[in-house]
């Protein structure tokens, strides 16, 4: 991996990973049109750069987590489903990381997204705070996660679609799906890492702390320009970005350009 290649996952990793169009699936998309090989560095670097973006939204959300000790009840009910099922199926997600699959999930999921953004337009939440949510919602909220473990599905996708559909205005589902991240990708990220032989050189460390700290400042950015884009346009065109971006790299699987 050179220090551009780094740079680039990076930046795709921050960008995406609060956005409902699959970071993981994205990183997997340009790792391939850059002709890198599957190497269990490449798959350590993707997994690691992910809690530089963590960092940035739990910082960015340190007061909202202080604000009432009811949110860490309502997130840890969404979070048990995805460490149950997450658990079960880990080996077989993993046998699914391909941008074939990412690019099917992109155009499916984006279909969904734009459906969603009809249900929610002009919407009154039928909860006044996130903390109030009711238990077997949030539970619901958790189960509908599990289904980001499909590559290019994304987990902010799911959790917003999820929060949507369980009573959520636009803003809310959003925000709950972003502080619903910070359990999830650690548990994640940290499970997938115990996992993974960590035997690399000085070079490949530093490579790793660089892509961490590429992915912190652009999730930084990302975040704030989501929250504005979301407001004014809704979900309908990350919607659309996820089907043309699917269908562009099925065309170029199904020519064997990548």
């Amino acid at each position: 991996m050179t220090w551009l290649q780094a740079l680039i996952i990076g930046i795709v990793e921050g960008l995406t990973e609060f956005l409902p169009v699959s970071s993981t699936g994205h990183m997997i998309l340009v790792s391939a049109a850059m002709g890198m090989q599957e190497t269990e560095f490449l798959k350590t670097f993707e997994i690691s750069i992910q809690l530089g973006a963590i960092m940035a939204i739990a910082l960015m959300y340190i007061r909202r987590f202080f604000k009432s000790w009811d949110i860490y009840y309502k997130l840890l009910l969404s979070f048990i489903p995805t460490v149950i099922i997450g658990f079960l199926v880990y080996d077989y997600v993993k046998m699914m990381f391909s941008p074939l699959v990412v690019s099917i999930s992109l155009i499916i999921g984006g279909i969904v997204l734009i459906f969603v953004d009809k249900k929610v337009e002009n919407r009154q939440s039928k909860t006044p705070e996130l903390e109030k949510i009711p238990v077997k919602n949030a539970l619901y909220i958790g189960l509908i996660q599990c289904v980001s473990m499909i590559p290019g599905v994304s987990r902010a996708g799911a959790t917003i679609v999820g929060g949507v559909f369980n009573g959520f205005d636009k803003k809310q589902a959003t925000e709950y799906s972003f502080l619903l991240a910070v359990p999830t990708m650690i548990a994640a990220s940290g499970y997938d890492l115990l996992k993974t032989p960590l035997d690399f050189t000085s070079q490949q460390i530093m490579l790793l702390v660089f892509g961490l700290l590429v992915a912190f400042a652009s999730a930084w950015g990302a975040v704030k320009l989501f929250l504005i884009l979301v407001e004014k346009f809704g979900f309908k065109y990350f919607g659309w970005y996820r089907i043309v971006v699917g269908l562009l790299f099925l065309v170029l699987i199904l020519s064997n350009v990548i």
